[in-house]
């Protein structure tokens, strides 16, 4: 299968520098190329490409406004190229609340020692989001859940074959003993997911989160910020010490891996460059591990949409310890990877979509 690409960027030596990245793999096509938001929707009616680069930054029409016209007239998957700054952070937060699956950076190093690696994350971006499920159902499979705050009530867990996972009767998740630390790994689609549902915990949830999303060090400060915004848990970036508080959810910094800590009443934040040979930094994994090494009590974990298998030997671990374990389901993820993973491990109580999970959370928390 031959994945046919749009490229929007109004310059023309990024238009030719990602077309050339792309199309060095034999399965990837670039169609066609635009110089604006304007002209991207007029080669999208022309060529229906199966997946479109977009830029933030240009004239005429700009990414965002071209992303907000893309999901109202041509919904397909968007693949935002964005700068590492703080306003470059914010727009891109943006386009991902408005339908954009992922992004990646747009370094003017496209000709430095990083080329291979920035190539080798281009190319498999645009495989596995041309793909998503959010855009493209199997055949007989049930339809996404919509996608909103409020928390659903109705159980529509998708059980797990008993050969893959432990499933208990009724809900799929054990309402007792009840956890006293939720943690929670994502990549790929996973800021709009945590969107999804953080804002439906109340503010007394009785317990501290702990998140390992996938971003640059320049985006998980106005990420953990904006979220403050929507919720009604607190919601921050995690500081190297601070002692963890219920009711608070604390965002790993990019760039660095934060773990558990034994130290206060409910543990503490430790972040650390170590290990420097892990695939990223943060790990959903490095996380894990460490609760499954120092935390005492009763702990529920979760891994959400993202590419890859980051988390699932954490979440082997601490299945062992007697974890919670939840996973979503493919039908919801933008990339059925991390969650895939730990299914495949056998260490997940429930698979659930999206819109499923916050009712599963209040329910487990009595709240």
């Amino acid at each position: 299968m031959t994945i046919r690409i749009l490229v929007v960027d109004d310059s023309p030596f990024m238009r030719k520098s990602l077309q050339k990245m792309l199309e060095e793999a034999p399965d990837l096509r670039v169609v066609a190329t635009a110089r604006d938001g304007i002209d991207a929707l007029e080669k999208i009616a022309e060529h229906k490409p199966d997946i479109v680069t977009l830029d933030i930054e240009m004239p005429r029409m700009d990414g965002l406004t071209c992303l907000k016209r893309i999901m109202a007239e041509h919904p397909l998957p968007v693949l935002m190229v964005s700068s590492l700054t703080q306003e470059g952070a914010q727009a891109t937060l943006d386009a991902l609340s408005m339908g954009a699956l992922d992004f990646i950076p747009k370094e003017s190093g496209y000709a430095s020692v990083s080329i291979m690696q920035i190539q080798h994350d281009l190319q498999e971006k645009v495989r596995r989001l041309a793909t998503s499920p959010r855009f493209h159902k199997a055949p007989h499979s049930p339809p996404t859940a919509p996608q909103h705050l409020a928390p659903t009530h109705q159980a529509s867990a998708k059980p797990l074959a008993p050969a893959k996972a432990m499933i208990h009767p009724g809900t799929g998740l054990a309402s007792s003993p009840q956890a006293e630390l939720l943690i929670i790994g994502s990549s790929t689609g996973g800021p709009k997911a945590l969107q999804d549902i953080l804002p439906t915990l109340p503010a007394d949830l009785p317990v501290p989160c702990l998140i390992v999303q996938h971003m640059p060090s320049t985006f998980t400060k106005p990420f953990a910020d904006r979220l403050d915004g929507l919720c009604q848990v607190h919601v921050k970036e995690a500081e190297q010490g601070e002692p963890l508080k219920a009711g608070t959810v604390y965002i790993a910094p990019g760039g660095i891996h934060m773990t558990y800590g034994a130290r206060g009443p409910k543990g503490c934040i430790e972040l650390s460059p170590e290990p420097v040979s892990s695939l990223h930094r943060p790990s959903v994994d490095v996380l894990f591990l460490s609760v499954a090494e120092l935390f005492r009590g009763q702990v529920l974990a979760g891994i959400l949409t993202g590419m890859g298998s980051d988390g699932a030997k954490g979440m082997e671990q601490l299945k062992k310890k007697g974890a919670h374990t939840l996973a979503e389901a493919e039908e919801s993820c933008v990339v059925y990877g991390m969650p895939r993973a730990a299914v495949e491990r056998g260490c997940v109580d429930l698979t659930t979509p999206l819109a499923d999970i916050p009712g599963h959370l209040r329910r487990h928390f009595r709240v």
